[in-house]
């Protein structure tokens, strides 16, 4: 399970909320990895530059071997972050693989922003771009408002309703996963 989030700033809302996804990923029995952050940090995707920098690489490499994705974004402006946006571009080399983009993936979806109406608007855009990209978004996607939902640095949140969402949603992409491997 590769989890994808967060902001350009460590320890952000959004990355503190993916990890609370991919903890419901662990209870379910996947194996985590978590790119975020200054992990994200990559040149613009353009498809006729084949070179790739290490860290586009990982982020292939990773989105390739996994059997699920756990998506969040910060919500700008009633959008998902250019950071995350620009990670997303770089499924496109998939393209080629036989399992193509995230074909056969279940995806949980999460956007964290400042208020409903961006969060609302983020997790569509979220889902939009998991259905171009062929992957399977969880039946549970989490908007999740900022100004009412504080996370800590323990792991949790100010609102346990919130922990649950994101914790199902980890688990639903790990037993699509399992289901799809039987």
């Amino acid at each position: 399970m590769v989890g994808i989030g967060g902001s350009l700033r460590a320890g952000s809302q959004s990355e503190r909320a993916l990890n609370i996804a991919l903890e419901g990923a662990k209870e379910a029995g996947a194996n985590t990895l978590a790119i975020t952050g200054s992990q994200l940090v990559l040149p613009f995707y353009d498809s006729g530059i084949p070179e790739r920098t290490p860290e586009a690489e990982r982020l292939i490499e990773a989105v390739r071997n996994a059997d699920g994705l756990i998506i969040v974004s910060p919500g700008y402006h009633g959008a998902l972050s250019g950071l995350i946006k620009n990670a997303l571009d770089y499924v496109e080399d998939l393209r080629p693989d036989p399992r193509p983009y995230l074909d056969s993936r279940g995806v949980g979806l999460v956007a964290v922003a400042y208020g409903w109406q961006a969060a609302v608007t983020t997790l569509d855009q979220l889902r939009t771009i998991t259905h171009a990209l062929r992957g399977w978004p969880t039946p549970l996607g989490g908007a999740v408002n900022s100004a009412e939902t504080k996370f800590d640095e323990a792991g949790g949140a100010s609102d346990g309703k919130t922990v649950s969402t994101l914790r199902t949603i980890g688990r639903q992409v790990t037993e699509f996963a399992q289901a799809n491997r039987a």
